[in-house]
């Protein structure tokens, strides 16, 4: 039924609609502030559909990975060995106290498991768990905003039925619940942080704007305009009750110390932060290699075995040990060595695809250089996994082109157990990127024939 409607939509792209299509889609993008930096967060012409059994498989196998991923953070807060695996920052590790002693049991408002997904047979595989600061929440809900408001897509609801995945209204439920749980009662006052030169401050805004939509007095700030002063965080006469945290927790302490104004506040339980700082356990990438090693296995459900087995590539830090592959045992660094043609290596605590080496993209002298690299440095290694292409229309020159992107799946996960909609990023090479030439995010929608 996808191909069919896929299909559909692209006949409709006809007699200049294709063109016509286009110019809205950039129009209304400028008008929203639908920008990545400088580019335009959408380039091509189609959302991404799913059957609504393929939305269900993904909704419900991720909530399933989801829950072995919260034992391995709940075991990781009581466990020092453990925690030795993931390679924390002194930082990290002195800041885990402060959800123990506010009892925080859930540091995540929201988070986001990044995927690859064919529906067609059931192929899922996660690569990465972004438990500190999932982006994107924002520009999804405005992007199905504008797709519902496009002529062809009107004109392809007469044949299919649509249902679409936002992610706003979760989000401000769940940093409420996060806001009442830690103790707060007063109706809290927001402030959407990071700092001034991200590309994703137009989304901050949009955040801050549904925010006071829905009545919560809301600014957009960044750390060094905060002061903590008589108990309290301010921005001049602005008293911050909610830190909803979108800089990440290493640039914030790296450049402005443990002694800076919001870190005090946040440890002296003076404001409310989301996502907390023990969540930085598992936004490491070698949260995956916890799950994934055989040594950590008493720690999951038989369901969630299986579910780890199906869904999480093999991974490993990078160190000089013997494990298992496939059953089988291996001296990890010979057989690195010997096989990056399905291997891929990522730094632990980097993102947007910075420091990745792909295997069978580089030579042997190049790949021997990141396994010694990583072996000073924390990294991991993972197994190939099969990326997902798909035909998308878009504008190029002057001519409506449709050619195969590939596409990722990365469901949003709402207080570590809800999972309500999908970013979903297209790029021309398989390191997705969303700023490169044919990069793109697109809004999910679940459709089903109305004919049917």
């Amino acid at each position: 039924m996808i191909q069919q409607a896929i299909q559909h939509y692209h006949d409709l792209l006809v007699g200049g609609l294709a063109e016509e299509t286009h110019q809205q889609l950039m129009e209304w993008q400028r008008e929203r502030r639908l920008y990545f930096g400088a580019v335009p967060v959408c380039r091509v012409l189609r959302p991404h559909f799913y059957s609504a059994e393929a939305w269900e498989y993904l909704r419900t196998r991720t909530a399933l990975v989801l829950s072995a991923f919260r034992k391995a953070h709940d075991a990781a807060m009581n466990d020092v060995k453990l925690r030795e695996q993931l390679d924390l920052e002194p930082y990290e590790e002195e800041m885990l106290h402060v959800d123990k002693d506010a009892h925080i049991d859930t540091p995540w408002t929201s988070s986001r498991l990044d995927s690859f997904f064919r529906p067609e047979t059931g192929y899922l595989k996660f690569v990465e768990y972004n438990a500190e600061t999932p982006a994107g929440i924002g520009y999804g809900d405005t992007l199905i905003d504008v797709f519902e408001d496009l002529p062809v897509f009107h004109r392809f609801q007469q044949r299919y039925r649509v249902q679409s995945t936002r992610g706003m209204g979760h989000l401000l439920d769940c940093i409420l619940r996060g806001y009442r749980e830690w103790g707060g009662h007063n109706r809290p006052q927001i402030a959407v942080l990071d700092w001034a030169t991200v590309p994703t401050r137009n989304e901050h805004y949009t955040s801050a704007e549904f925010f006071e939509s829905h009545g919560y007095r809301s600014i957009v700030t960044e750390p060094e305009a905060l002061e903590y002063r008589n108990g309290g965080l301010y921005q001049g006469d602005y008293r911050v009750d909610i830190i909803y945290k979108r800089v990440l927790c290493t640039e914030l302490i790296h450049q402005l110390g443990m002694q800076h104004d919001v870190v005090r506040a946040v440890r002296d339980g003076a404001v409310f932060i989301t996502n907390s700082f023990s969540a930085k356990l598992l936004a490491k990438k070698a949260s995956l290699a916890v799950l994934s090693d055989e040594a950590n296995a008493h720690l999951f459900s038989p369901r969630e075995l299986e579910a780890i087995a199906a869904h999480i590539p093999w991974t490993r830090r990078v160190q000089d040990r013997k494990t298992t592959y496939e059953g089988q045992e291996i001296d990890l660094l010979a057989w690195v060595a010997d096989n990056r043609h399905k291997l891929v290596i990522k730094p632990n605590d980097e993102y947007g695809g910075s420091g990745v080496i792909i295997g069978w993209e580089v030579d042997s002298d190049r790949w021997n250089t990141a396994i010694q690299h990583a072996l000073t440095t924390p990294h991991v290694v993972q197994e190939r996994v099969q990326s997902s292409q798909v035909d998308y229309p878009m504008m190029f020159d002057g001519r409506l082109d449709i050619s195969k992107r590939y596409v990722d799946a990365d469901p949003y996960a709402y207080y570590g157990e809800r999972i309500e909609g999908c970013l979903t990023r297209l790029s021309g090479s398989a390191l997705l990127n969303v700023t490169a030439g044919t990069g793109s995010v697109v809004p999910v929608f679940v459709i089903e024939d109305a004919r049917a």
